[in-house]
């Protein structure tokens, strides 16, 4: 069967609950955060990166490779709360499969399954391309602690494909039009050409500016911890929510 086939079938034996399939539960949220979110890190953290990102997008995937392992040392020294945020970008069909098995999995292994899903995404787009998907995906499901059984439920959940709608509709509503899109401490990191077009991280038109000079809009692990620091210094200072300086 089709991944379409499985999204389009019903489920004839008990569905996946809501509790199993609905946001993390998280102590404590920032201001910057939606009820539904899911989040890594401390509440209490000084900076908040919000990331809009599809499991099936090869630059997120690129992000989470090159970037998120620097992020990942800021989030357990308490500096950095990551929120992820699913939109349905690349082949839809495995952007929603991804998503539906990682809500499906229990709350503190969602990102485990997240993680999982960019580190197999070329793999899944050549098993994709030899009619292989659902396998591929079956086989990242039981890494994952699925069941056949409880796979085949995962896919066919209804209410869990209608919230990663909801949740892709409202990112659109949002003006997000392509991933992976970032905001931290409430501002919109766009890339911009400088003066001498190189592609540089840019709120509301002004050029992020640290003491190395401007930041590059690159997913490198250096250019985050730059971004980061930025926001961190701000904080510190008492300038509140960040900005361009």
């Amino acid at each position: 069967m089709t991944l379409r086939a499985l999204f389009a079938a019903g489920i004839t034996a008990v569905a996946v609950s809501l509790a199993a399939c609905g946001p993390s539960a998280t102590e404590g949220r920032t201001a910057y955060e939606a009820a539904d979110d899911r989040a890594k890190g401390s509440a209490d953290a000084p900076v908040t990166i919000i990331e809009y990102a599809s499991v099936a997008c090869g630059g997120c995937a690129a992000f989470h490779e090159a970037a998120m392992p620097t992020i990942d040392e800021y989030i357990d020294n308490g500096d950095v709360r990551m929120v992820f945020r699913e939109m349905i970008t690349g082949q839809p069909e495995l952007a929603i499969a991804g998503f539906l098995l990682a809500n499906c999995a229990p709350d503190d292994q969602y990102f485990d399954v997240i993680d999982i899903l960019f580190e197999q995404q070329r793999a899944m787009y050549a098993a994709m391309q030899q009619g292989r998907a659902q396998q591929q995906l079956q086989t990242i499901a039981r890494a994952a602690g699925f069941s056949n059984e409880e796979f085949r439920q995962c896919l066919s959940d209804e209410e869990g494909l209608q919230a990663i709608q909801r949740r892709n509709d409202a990112a659109a509503d949002a003006g997000i039009g392509a991933t992976p899109t970032f905001f931290v401490n409430g501002d919109r990191l766009d890339s911009i050409r400088d003066g001498q077009g190189v592609l540089v991280y840019a709120v509301d038109g002004e050029v992020l500016t640290d003491a190395e000079g401007p930041i590059p809009a690159t997913f490198e692990g250096e250019t985050f911890s730059r971004i980061i620091a930025y926001y961190k210094a701000r904080v510190d200072g008492g300038a509140g929510d960040g900005g361009a300086g």
